[in-house]
């Protein structure tokens, strides 16, 4: 299992939201750039981008950020979402050297853009699901959906998306924990890799989440608790690996 940090993006800057909320942030670094490379050095696998402004504007603003971060890493894999909401813009982090790109707005208001861009990038594609009381949200988690996160889930998941980033709101920023039967259930209902967001605190939440991997958690993104150091990235990923040596 992965531990992934995130480099949320707003203004140029590295920070974190509380439960999605634009006005409720904490600037955690000016140099995103060098975050992403300090993470790098403390071992991690795969790198989790979000241009929060792009998630409210519909489309990128801190790409030329996020090109620097793929430049600077080019043999690691990186996710980015926020703000991808066509073929082009899917197109330009591609090309940047991103590995793949989330969509989540999108995959609720327009399937069939969704698809499109699932048909045009093969296993480059995440959906991005963001749930409230086990409902969809949209607009950077501004808006509530009546779509349940399994039900959208099976359905692309025959569209041949990669994974599926789960992000339980309520928990995100707020160091509670992460939702692990919402995350259980989720990974147990598809056949496609679950990436949990949202909650993490210490090392406890990643063993507790390492508990349920089996049934399909690829890795667990973690922000605020890295940043503010209640958890260690190298120490949790060490941990991962040898449970899985074991």
């Amino acid at each position: 299992m992965l531990i992934i940090p995130a480099i949320d993006l707003k203004d140029g800057e590295c920070v974190r939201l509380r439960q999605g909320r634009m006005e409720d942030s904490t600037v955690f670094s000016k140099d995103p750039v060098g975050m992403a490379q300090h993470w790098v050095d403390s071992g991690c696998r795969r790198l989790h981008l979000v241009d929060l402004n792009g998630a409210f504007a519909g489309e990128p603003v801190n790409k030329e950020v996020i090109k620097l971060i793929a430049a600077g890493n080019p043999t690691l894999p990186i996710q980015i979402g926020g703000g991808i909401r066509s073929v082009s813009n899917a197109e330009t982090y591609l090309a940047a050297g991103v590995d793949y790109v989330i969509l989540g707005t999108i995959a609720v208001k327009d399937p069939g853009l969704t698809l499109e861009i699932c048909r045009e990038f093969p296993g480059q594609v995440i959906i991005g699901l963001d749930a409230k009381d086990g409902m969809v949200a949209t607009e950077g988690w501004a808006e509530a959906s009546d779509r349940p996160v399994v039900e959208l889930a099976q359905e692309y998941e025959a569209a041949g998306v990669s994974a599926i980033v789960y992000t339980d709101i309520e928990r995100d920023g707020m160091m509670q924990g992460l939702n692990l039967q919402a995350t259980a259930s989720l990974a147990q209902a598809i056949d496609i890799p679950v990436i949990a967001s949202g909650g993490i605190s210490n090392l406890e939440d990643v063993q507790m989440l390492y508990r349920q991997a089996h049934h399909g958690i690829l890795g667990a993104i973690t922000g605020r608790a890295i940043y503010e150091g209640t958890l260690d990235l190298a120490e949790a990923q060490a941990w991962c690996d040898h449970q899985e040596a074991r």
